[in-house]
């Protein structure tokens, strides 16, 4: 990093706590434990990529730092009510039931400010609409959601999260399964997002996206290892993590087969300071706190 830009991220993060876990562990109901011994930092200006197989815990640890799931045992802090957290859920195998447009969609992110009564501002509008150009989404404000592709319903997702002008970006599973260029739109805005300051992370089973993070956790229900991508992924440690998923090869060199998740999740998981959930049926969830 330049000195300018060293600077710069110095300015747009100076008092800005980050999120730290302090030896979480988390149980579902049946004893399963989901997360054991979690001690992480996530810092303001940086980007994470948590890297893991299916069930290792990934999802859990971006629903503890929204404030969706609880930890049986440790601390996170801040509480996740101190901070604006918005987070786009997993949208593989989603079906196009969403009756509204994608107006409509972007319009939402701004409820947690105005209510569902109080009259849009300019500064309303200007979040959208920056965010709208951004994922390249602003002409198909009038499309029904759900007519639209998978990828398109995608960057309308990471637009919505955006405009929510939230202090954390979450994104779970951001590009699986997307169009080559939904992927590089939505790799950039993560690029982008933690270059504004933002505490960014993403989870995924692809080294190819980890590698463009500043951070890795890798996790099989506890944490693997932590650093750098350089650091982090190598054969040894991917091999620990994903066991006879590994391919062979040298032990400084990436060569994970990454697999794709089978289950949908919610149309989207919106956030912010409130961490109340609203269910809207349909099996999937919307959450605007």
């Amino acid at each position: 990093m330049s000195d300018q830009a060293a600077f710069t991220k110095a300015l747009i993060t100076q008092n800005k706590d980050p999120i730290s876990f302090t030896d979480v562990t988390a149980k579902y109901g049946n004893g399963h434990i989901a997360l054991a011994g979690v001690t992480c930092q996530f810092e303001h200006g940086t980007s994470t990529a948590l890297v893991g197989a299916n069930g290792s815990g990934k999802t859990t640890l971006l629903r503890m730092m929204c404030g969706l799931a609880q930890p049986t045992h440790g601390t996170i802090h801040p509480e996740p009510s101190k901070k604006t957290i918005a987070l786009v859920a997993q949208q593989h195998g989603q079906r196009g039931w969403m009756p509204l447009t994608v107006s409509n969609v972007l319009r939402m992110s701004r409820f947690r400010d105005r209510g569902l009564i109080k009259r849009f501002g300019a500064a309303d509008r200007i979040l959208i609409e920056d965010a709208a150009e951004r994922l390249q989404v602003s002409d198909l404000g009038t499309r029904q959601f759900g007519e639209l592709s998978g990828g398109q319903r995608q960057r309308v997702m990471v637009a919505q999260a955006l405009a929510h002008d939230a202090d954390v970006l979450l994104m779970d599973e951001p590009i699986t399964g997307l169009d080559m260029p939904s992927q590089e739109t939505i790799l950039r805005i993560i690029d982008e997002e933690r270059r504004r300051g933002r505490i960014v992370v993403i989870s995924t089973h692809h080294m190819d996206e980890a590698e463009l993070c500043d951070e890795v956790i890798l996790m099989a229900n506890r944490i693997i290892a932590s650093g750098t991508p350089g650091k982090v992924l190598t054969n040894k440690n991917l091999q620990e993590a994903f066991g006879l998923r590994m391919a062979h090869g040298d032990e400084d060199d990436c060569v994970f087969h990454g697999e794709h998740d089978d289950h949908a999740d919610g149309v989207i998981h919106v956030f912010s300071d409130h961490g109340h959930g609203h269910d809207h049926g349909h099996g999937h969830d919307h959450y605007d706190c």
